[in-house]
């Protein structure tokens, strides 16, 4: 279970990666963009349940903290995104990259300190 929790992890981390640099990049927020969104934040959620079942529960520190709230922000940012690519408002299109990149940045604390902790 161990390696499915780190692997799908991992693989959130590639999903949401290559959509926020993408769409930074581009400078548009496409449905593409939109689809590695949910597909980085459901891949997130399954292994962090996972990993959360191995260790029986959250530890209070930065790792069980930041894990959660990046989630949350990973759920709120797929579900704004979803809904400013149906309602076609070419500014919000336009400056969706820079709370992507927020979200994206907040994220990487709990994936860095999960390796950094967690390293046997």
């Amino acid at each position: 279970m161990l390696l499915f929790a780190i692997v799908t992890i991992t693989l959130a981390l590639c999903w949401y990666s290559t959509a926020v640099w993408a769409e930074r990049i581009s400078g548009r927020l496409k449905k593409w963009h939109v689809v590695f969104f949910w597909i980085g934040f459901l891949s997130d959620a399954t292994g962090t349940i996972t990993m959360t079942i191995l260790s029986k529960g959250y530890l209070i520190d930065i790792h069980g903290i930041s894990g959660p709230v990046a989630l949350l922000l990973m759920l709120i940012h797929a579900s704004w995104a979803t809904v400013v690519i149906k309602r076609r408002n070419e500014k919000l299109i336009t400056s969706f990259h820079k709370f992507s990149m927020f979200v994206w940045m907040i994220w990487l604390i709990p994936y860095i300190t999960g390796v950094i902790m967690h390293m046997k």
